[in-house]
């Protein structure tokens, strides 16, 4: 089969913009740094991308300055314990950090201060905002008009041309791959220059900026050689924003607000901003060299790696398909760096501006068998970082291993929830993302190097299982990955998606040891073989063993039985197609998530029904909306959501190039004319 051409494939997908969309601003970054901009290639206009807010906060905004390394916490943690709370278990009483009951309910949520304290830090920062500045205060997003912007995929930069009041202007943005800057170039007449503001720390959803707080941090600029520097002082949080640039004058004009001006009329203006933590110093880079960079990480990132195209198709979705696929690939990039990502990435807060670990496998799943190894390894070391308190909440369960947290910060540190701690679907992905990782490098080296998180992870995971009538079991307590059942966390019991992952994943887990040459523990083969059949009723699955055990909302995660679990003798592939069908025939596909669609696509897959795996991966609902931006939304308050983008392509590298014991790849079905390189089979 003739090679792609991967330029040609991915530059018929640039993005191009002529007006303001309010749910659909560009983004550049290279993963551990991400900038968000409005038309004017830059944040002049935030109020012009509003997110709503969720818990009753002032709205937010999409127009963020985000970094992996950028976190806040505000003063009043010191010496705080998560607020445990005993569960009968199996195995004896275990200690959950649930919410209420504990302390004296102080604030206007329900929760006492310190449990909101422990639920709302560290949260992600907005490092600032660099807006236009042309000398006219009074400009509105109204007075834009004429634009024309572009995003070159193949460069990673954004080019702007637009008129503010009829003045034109023109513009061009990138981020450097290596370093956390982003340079403009701005040319204009008239007074020209940058806006730069610097916010407080916000947990608010959707906000990760307050700027009412302006006695709480302090902003301080000085002059340096080539330009200027930027302390930035909020509580124990600190770093620095590097200016480089000539021609240029810098005057405070508030608190924290900050106009770089230009002096050499009608100049195009060139400015590098870079974002700095605490301790860390740079060498001052120029325009060119960060766009120069740019282009070049670009076109080596679309050269390598895996590729779909889907051109050629007669079914009228194919393009649309091949859109999302391609942006969907550049937006994972921008937002994969040494943590699990967010659901909202680099762009905005989510949650308590924290991360989610059972999102992380549809963040990045799809990376090792499209190629990109190099993106899950900037994530999967931070396992390693936080290993110790996940073996401490084992302890605390009465449990040997590793039990990792759900919604957390970069210190692994879980947050109080009547839900969160009780999710076990998080438990084997670390599992699954090592054996990912294996299959691209089958070697000793890739073994030894994520062995200790594996062996931990199914330490855990086989004393978990709890043996009763002949089998093994799980929980209670426990949410599955269906959280409408977190009511009954205290007796929930043997949930089906959750049942066949133990069995695949400590069976994976007994096959490292074995290719290490290390003795199998008995329990991990005992659990592996002899989980409890998955709860099924009128010849289909449901979602737990215990009542209620089918509600018609949320994520229909017994599918992904068959679909994220490879299969396993413990789910009959009759008995999910019934399950499948009455799932698409009748289920509330509008309260469902991005992942879901993707999910119920994998299972098609698995199942040998091709044309139905493209119509869930196509379903028209509108969580399964795909922006002309590429992002996967889901409403007002999640106007982005980055596991519908990876779980996307997912199912699209299963569908294109198949999964182990598959007589052929599975294909997408008539009409459609598949060309894909670069992408191994799945498990």
């Amino acid at each position: 089969m003739p090679q792609i051409d991967r330029a040609r494939l991915v530059a018929r997908h640039d993005v191009h913009v002529d007006s303001i969309d309010p749910s659909s601003p560009l983004s550049v970054g290279n993963g551990g740094f991400g900038f968000t901009v409005d038309p004017t290639g830059l944040q002049t206009f935030p109020g012009a991308y509003p997110v709503a807010a969720r818990y009753g906060e002032q709205p937010g905004t999409m127009l963020g300055t985000m970094s992996t390394w950028g976190w806040h916490s505000t003063p009043g943690g010191d010496g705080l314990a998560l607020p445990l709370h005993a569960y009968d278990s199996p195995h004896g009483p275990a200690l959950y950090a649930d919410l209420g009951g504990a302390l004296s309910a102080d604030s206007a949520s329900g929760q006492s201060v310190d449990e909101e304290w422990l639920r709302n830090n560290p949260h992600r920062l907005d490092l600032g905002r660099i807006g236009l500045w042309t000398g006219d205060s009074a400009a509105t997003a109204l007075d834009l008009t004429h634009i024309d912007q572009r995003l070159s995929l193949t460069g990673g930069r954004i080019s702007s041309s637009f008129r503010i009041a009829g003045r034109p202007f023109r513009t061009e943005t990138a981020v450097h791959p290596d370093r956390d800057a982003v340079a403009v170039r701005i040319h204009g007449t008239g007074e020209l220059g940058l806006r730069l503001a610097f916010p407080y720390g916000s947990e608010a959803w959707g906000n990760a900026a307050d700027w009412m707080r302006e006695d709480a941090h302090t902003s301080r600029a000085t002059r340096i050689q080539d330009g200027w520097r930027i302390e930035r002082i909020l509580d124990r949080t600190r770093y620095a924003v590097q200016l480089t640039v000539s021609g240029a004058e810098l005057e405070s004009v508030g608190p924290h607000a900050f106009v770089l001006r230009a002096t050499d009329g009608g100049r195009p203006q060139e400015v590098v901003l870079e974002f700095l933590p605490h301790g860390r110093d740079g060498a001052m880079l120029d325009a060119h060299a960060v766009f120069a960079a740019s282009d070049a990480h670009w076109a080596r990132f679309w050269e390598s790696g895996g590729a779909i195209e889907l051109a050629d198709s007669e079914d009228s979705r194919a393009q649309e398909l091949e859109r999302r696929i391609v942006l969907s690939q550049y937006l994972s990039a921008i937002n994969t760096g040494s943590q699990p990502p967010a659901e909202t990435g680099l762009m905005l807060n989510s949650w308590r501006g924290k991360f989610h670990l059972e999102m992380h496998w549809w963040h990045q799943a799809w990376q090792a068998p499209w190629g990109r190894t190099e993106l899950l390894l900037r994530s999967m070391p931070w396992y390693e970082t936080v290993i110790d308190l996940a073996r401490a909440t084992a302890r605390s369960q009465g449990l040997p291993g590793a039990r990792w947290p759900k919604q957390v910060g970069p210190d692994g540190r879980e947050a109080p929830s009547p839900i969160g701690p009780f999710l076990v679907w998080q438990q084997p992905h670390p599992i699954h993302l090592a054996e990912l990782l294996y299959r691209a490098d089958p070697s000793r080296e890739t073994l030894e190097r994520w062995a200790t998180v594996v062996f931990e992870t199914a330490e855990f995971m086989a004393a978990f299982a709890a043996a009763d009538d002949g089998a093994f079991h799980l929980g209670p307590p426990l949410v599955p990955a269906q959280e409408s059942y977190a009511d009954t966390r205290a007796t929930a019991k043997d949930p089906a998606f959750e049942l066949a992952y133990w069995a695949w994943a400590l069976g994976v887990a007994c096959r490292w040891r074995e290719r290490l040459g290390l003795t199998v523990p008995s329990r991990w083969r005992a659990v592996a073989a002899g989980m409890a059949p998955l709860p099924q009723r009128d010849g289909r699955y449901v979602a737990l063993a215990t009542p209620p055990s089918l509600v018609r909302d949320d994520h229909p995660s017994m599918l992904a039985a068959l679909g994220v679990v490879p299969g396993t003798p413990l789910v009959h592939p009759e008995t999910m197609r019934a399950t499948l069908d009455d799932v698409l025939a009748d289920w509330d596909w509008d309260s469902t998530w991005g992942w879901d669609f993707p999910m119920a696509a994998m299972t098609a897959t698995r199942l040998g029904a091709p044309e139905l795996a493209v119509d869930c991966l196509l379903m028209d609902r509108p969580k399964n909306t795909y922006l002309v931006n590429g992002h996967n939304r889901q409403n007002e308050s999640l106007p982005i959501y980055l596991p519908g983008n990876g779980g996307l392509l997912l199912a699209a590298g299963m569908m294109a190039a198949g999964f182990d014991g598959a007589a052929d790849a599975p294909g997408f079905g008539a009409g459609w004319r598949v060309r894909h390189e670069g992408i191994a089979p799945l498990p």
